[in-house]
């Protein structure tokens, strides 16, 4: 008989290495074998029926506005501004039209469920796409999605692309894709903790253009950049106001504005809220798997994936963490040259955690019971930290932390 591996699997199936793990340790693919930690399938193996469908309510359609249809914004990130049930992405993104949106669509259910090399190949096949909105969409897609694989040249060169295509200077283009250009410049540039392009329009012109999941996105991008300028109030209330507008939730801009707001009550000391937050992130993104963003924001977080995700949920915490180790490696190939910042990328994702909240002036006791640690732990950790860095003082941790 032969056999295929779980990538080919998952390439002809469309759906992530872990889905298709997950079904063969369950038994619902009849003669796949494990040898060692792999797994392989018959090649004629189909793939399992989704239990789901039998158990939910049918899964909303795809949302479009008119507006978005006649201003061409219609690929700009589709599966991002659709409010799909958790536990219907797949299904939702199968129900869209066939064409560019939902090429994108699958691209950003690869990305954000962590599987970057999947990203990139669906978004590549549409850098140079005629419409505007799908191509901006892909480049920002490949872009981030090389990080995580050490293509740095090629992640660098498309988001130059993607800066040289942010400026407004354009008028014979409609209003909603001068918004589209800006939403995707803002974006690029604001996660990798860079300044936004100069000339940009104004925040206040812009998200009124986008459609209701993309403009929650753009807000989520304005929170964040609120953190970064330590205004932790301003982007704690840019967050509630997005969640108090919406009439549906769309989950992907939702989990990021959780974990913005995560990001924001452990920088105010407030574990308790900063705990509610990741717990209704977490909600939304594990039925899914859409868990690139927890792996993303870890060293933002306090600590609070090793004190909440990795006790009651540890497998999917080593696969947060192995995101985190290819995602930063990435991202501070990009940011450190750029913003002259080194942030440390020597150190664990543990001993990360400890030294940003050590910076933070939290003291031994305090970060050994939120992260349910000793302190003789904590104290470990923050003297090899120390040592990695080449520093005496817990102080001088903060220049080698994220902000």
């Amino acid at each position: 008989m032969e056999y295929i591996t779980v990538r080919q699997a998952a390439e002809r199936w469309d759906i992530s290495q872990r889905l298709v793990q997950k079904y063969c340790a369950e038994g619902r693919i009849e003669g796949a074998r494990k040898f060692g930690a792999s797994w392989v399938l018959p090649a004629c193996a189909e793939k399992p029926r989704d239990p789901r469908r039998e158990k939910r309510p049918a899964a909303p359609a795809p949302v479009q506005t008119e507006r978005g249809k006649a201003d061409g914004v219609a690929g700009l990130m589709p599966l991002m501004n659709t409010p799909f049930l958790p536990g219907h992405c797949l299904e939702t993104i199968a129900a869209m039209p066939d064409g560019a949106a939902k090429d994108i669509a699958r691209a950003e259910y690869h990305y954000f469920s962590g599987e970057p090399e999947l990203a990139v190949r669906v978004a590549e096949r549409h850098l140079k796409d005629p419409d505007m909105a799908v191509r901006l969409s892909a480049c920002l897609l490949y872009a981030y999605a090389n990080l995580p694989l050490g293509q740095i040249r090629q992640a660098v060169a498309t988001l130059e692309e993607l800066n040289a295509r942010a400026d407004p200077r354009a008028p014979q283009l409609p209003p909603a894709l001068l918004a589209a250009k800006a939403f995707v410049a803002s974006t690029a540039a604001v996660l990798l903790h860079l300044p936004p392009p100069d000339g940009l329009p104004p925040a206040e012109t812009c998200l009124p253009l986008l459609p209701p999941g993309l403009r929650a996105f753009a807000m989520y991008v304005q929170a964040h950049y609120a953190y970064l300028q330590g205004e932790y109030a301003k982007s704690l209330g840019i967050v509630q106001a997005t969640f108090g507008m919406q009439d549906r939730v769309c989950p992907i801009p939702a989990i990021y504005l959780h974990l913005v707001a995560v990001m924001d009550y452990m920088s105010l000391r407030r574990p308790d809220e900063a705990q509610t937050h990741l717990l209704a992130a977490w909600d939304l993104a594990r039925p899914d798997d859409l868990i690139q963003g927890f792996g993303e924001h870890h060293g933002l977080l306090g600590g609070m994936l090793e004190a909440v995700i990795k006790k009651d949920w540890p497998e999917d915490f080593k696969r947060i963490i192995a995101i985190t180790y290819r995602f930063s490696a990435g991202w501070r190939k990009v940011h450190n040259p750029i913003a002259g910042h080194d942030v440390a990328d020597n150190l664990t994702t543990t001993e990360f955690a400890v030294a940003m909240l050590a910076a933070r002036g939290w003291t031994n006791q305090e970060i050994a019971e939120h992260m349910d640690l000793s302190a003789n732990t904590v104290k470990r950790y923050i003297s090899l930290a120390l040592q990695k860095l080449g520093v005496a003082q817990r102080q001088d941790l903060k220049q080698y932390m994220l902000p």
